[in-house]
């Protein structure tokens, strides 16, 4: 005799019914995922790596106060920065392969005498710094050793090289990340200094 105790759920459902709700909904996510992901990464590949947004720019540069890097007498502080007058901020370091490419670029501005450059040699020992500036040059006014990196981070620098331009007021008026080079100097750079020296905007 069959019991009548046991719960037959199958006996219930009628047969060619339809799945529940909830079961569409969980077939759903996984490929609705997978799109916003393709949407996310197929914006990405549009942005340009070099202008990613600082949330520095407009603001007064970070306060900080660095020594000179070995073998100069200048350091750099938040204080040299500003004071009237447009200038670069370059962040090196000697085991920098890209900063290879743009040290001639930055030459040429301190012999033209386009604009002050001032480096920020980022997490780099000591002899190196100053055997990278004896041998490449030095296209800097000042230049303080970050030693161990915290005001690179105050900065929000990624990676080197960047260079960051200090508008008269002693704000951040524009970041660029990677190696500058005469196309960008000729096109972008200058124009926005003169802006920045008539107009104190870029």
């Amino acid at each position: 005799m069959r019991s009548d105790t046991h719960d037959d759920v199958s006996a219930r459902t009628p047969q060619g019914g339809s799945a529940a709700p909830g079961g569409r909904r969980g077939a759903l996510l996984p490929i609705a995922v997978f799109v916003a992901l393709v949407v996310l990464l197929a914006i990405g590949l549009t942005l340009n790596p070099r202008e990613v947004p600082s949330p520095l720019i407009g603001k007064p540069v970070p306060t900080f106060d660095l020594p000179p890097v070995k073998g100069r007498t200048l350091g750099l502080s938040s204080a040299d920065l500003g004071r009237g007058e447009v200038s670069l901020v370059n962040v090196f370091a000697s085991w920098c392969v890209a900063c290879r490419e743009e040290h001639p670029v930055l030459m040429e501005l301190k012999a033209g005498g386009l604009v002050p450059i001032h480096g920020l040699n980022y997490k780099d020992p000591p002899d190196d710094a100053a055997r990278w500036l004896a041998e490449w040059g030095d296209p800097y006014t000042r230049t303080g050793a970050d030693l161990d990196g915290r005001v690179g981070i105050d900065w929000g620098v990624y990676g080197v090289p960047e260079t960051f331009v200090i508008g008269p007021d002693g704000r951040i008026a524009y970041k660029h990340i990677g190696p500058i080079t005469p196309a960008f100097v000729s096109d972008q750079l200058m124009p926005m200094i003169e802006r920045l020296r008539a107009t104190g905007k870029p």
